[in-house]
């Protein structure tokens, strides 16, 4: 199963129109005519840009579609960001709506006032405690019972480790064992929910945990088969770069062609860069390289750079100062040209080279493959290019760029199984610390949020039950609003009051875990948005894999995505309702 993106241009368009500098953009490889950023060979080997909004610097993983299978990618892009109904969110703070959320509160406290004072007027007490007792019931055997579901996840490490360490392929004998696997969690989660005689609360709980472990427990193994077969394919793409640089002399005379030939753009880059116009409207020096066209060089001169660092200071434009464009490409800082450089002086006149190519291969695995993307012979510059992708694929995104299968290991997996989210990554954008005010504030807002709930459910749920006698139409009539004031607070209290504490608690800076959804205008505009976790799942394991698997059509998978989700609650209401409707 894939996790390609179908789109190259994921917040390009933002992404050029922050860039000012027309000379700039070419040599970074964004089109600012169509906001695709063209990755050259060079800048291959980081696959995320930094973008910097209001919120923050925004991470974003490069797409990468493989020169081989061309097999499409969901991208998730993970940043650091906050919820909407967080007090610490600058725009929510100054949004004109804000009042109306204060309102909101004050009416639903105003609300449970009245109903616990009428409540003691006519029974002596303020709640019945009907609910309470009904999912209190059981709650040891419950909480055992979740606690064995959970660790049962840890299987997840050494079936993993097994298949990387070849005892057997993931596609297609490790998807089999994956899915049989998940079948049964789930089958004895449900078996062991109506053996129990469970509730609805109870067995609705650990349905819905079941479902969420298994869809952890899914991309997890699901994306290090993946990365699995991206390094297979990497070994195979390179033992072929190093039968064809052998034909073409050995990777002494490789090298130092790309060397030259790479010299010789940099060259041509340069004479067209002093021969153009000076640009003064963008703040671009004198004597800017233009990227010829047809070229994909991300070459910079070193006086330009510093000269295009200063302005770009000076500007408040931070988001580029790391750029590799304005560092790792230059002819005297880039870790992998020095070498190079004394190699083909070596080539040259005889001298000893200061580092082998084994040394150099080892130090850097993509070393090699960067400077011979610019080969004279197209296969193999298109060899390295290729190979260079695939690395990138294999390395994270973040500061600590992990690199599979470093992450293969119990804190890796006990991390991700804290981080609220349901789609794997090798890494994610993190917090520097815990905030213990913040996790207080989480924690009333949870208890209070749920005392809000058991009063509209004990109030005005429980007593309006439908009844066999009364028609359909009245019960919905008489259910709509405590129904709707339900789902409100159920919300909040699990996508604004838990997951942002299980998010502060394990360091997790990206809170996106709703979107605007009460601005929908269409059912499919909604399932996006009130639920992203779900969404970004189902995106990237259900809707992309089943074009990439399944041949499906966008239609098709669309379609087959719905079917799954529906089947997914109507799974979970059959549970709770002992019905099948």
């Amino acid at each position: 199963m894939s996790r390609r993106s179908p789109s190259r241009v994921l917040m390009a368009n933002d992404f050029a129109s922050r860039r000012r500098s027309t000379a700039h953009e070419k040599a970074s490889g964004c089109d600012p005519s169509t906001g695709t950023r063209h990755i050259p060979p060079a800048l291959s080997r980081d696959p995320s840009i930094d973008i910097q909004i209001p919120e923050g610097t925004v991470h974003v993983s490069r797409p990468f579609r493989s020169f081989r299978t061309r097999k499409l990618r969901t991208m998730i892009t993970f940043s650091p960001r906050k919820s909407h109904f967080d007090i610490t969110n600058e725009r929510t703070g100054s949004n004109e709506f804000r009042g109306f959320f204060t309102l909101f509160w004050i009416g639903m406290f105003v609300f449970s006032i009245r109903t616990y004072i009428r409540s003691i007027e006519e029974r002596g007490y303020p709640v019945e405690g009907a609910f309470f007792s009904m999912f209190s019931r059981d709650a040891v055997t419950l909480a055992i019972s979740d606690a064995v579901l959970v660790l049962s996840t840890g299987i997840c490490v050494p079936f993993v480790r097994a298949f990387t360490n070849g005892w057997f392929k993931y596609y297609w004998t490790g998807v089999a064992i994956q899915h049989l696997w998940q079948t049964m969690v789930l089958f004895v989660a449900i078996k062991w929910t109506f053996n129990r005689h469970w509730p609805w609360v109870q067995s609705g709980f650990l349905t819905l945990h079941s479902l969420v472990m298994v869809m952890k427990m899914h991309s997890y193994v699901t994306t290090n088969g993946q990365l699995q077969w991206v390094n297979s394919q990497a070994e195979e793409v390179q033992t072929q770069l190093r039968h064809v640089v052998a034909d073409e002399g050995g990777w002494e005379t490789a090298l130092a062609a790309a060397q030259e030939s790479k010299a010789q753009m940099e060259e041509l880059e340069r004479a067209r860069g002093n021969g153009g116009e000076h640009d003064m409207t963008n703040g671009v020096a004198n004597g800017t390289p233009m990227v010829p066209e047809g070229l994909t060089s991300s070459y910079v001169d070193v006086n330009v750079a510093a000269a295009l660092r200063q302005r770009l200071a000076a500007t408040g434009r931070s988001d580029v100062l790391t750029s590799p464009v304005l560092h790792s490409s230059t002819s005297t800082s880039s870790s992998t040209d020095i070498p190079l450089q004394r190699l083909a002086q070596a080539t040259t006149t005889g001298t000893r080279m200061p580092e082998t190519i084994t040394e150099i291969l080892s130090r850097s695995p993509d070393a090699a493959s960067q400077i011979l993307s610019y080969h004279p012979n197209p296969n193999i510059a298109d060899l390295a290019r290729e190979h260079m992708g695939l690395l990138a694929e294999l390395t994270s995104s973040g500061s600590a760029r992990i690199r599979w299968p470093a992450n293969i290991n119990g804190k890796n997996f006990v991390v991700y199984m804290l981080v609220p989210t349901l789609v794997y990554e090798l890494e994610y954008p993190r917090t520097d610390r815990i905030r213990p005010l913040y996790v207080f504030e989480k924690t009333v807002a949870t208890f209070g949020t749920f005392a809000l709930l058991y009063t509209v459910t004990e109030s005005f749920i429980i007593p309006l039950t439908p009844t066999p006698e009364q028609t359909v139409w009245r019960s919905l009539l008489d259910l709509s609003l405590p129904f709707m004031v339900a789902f409100l607070l159920l919300f909040y209290l699990i996508f604004e009051c838990i997951c942002n504490g299980f998010a502060e608690l394990s360091y997790f800076a990206d809170r996106r875990f709703y979107d605007d959804w009460w601005n929908s205008i269409s059912w499919d505009e909604f399932s996006r948005k009130w639920n992203r976790p779900v969404h970004t799942f189902l995106l990237r394991h259900v809707y992309t894999s089943s074009m990439s698997s399944m041949k499906l059509t966008k239609n098709g998978a669309m379609f087959f995505t719905f079917l799954l989700s529906a089947a997914a609650h109507e799974l979970v209401m059959t549970i709770v309702t002992k019905k099948i409707r």
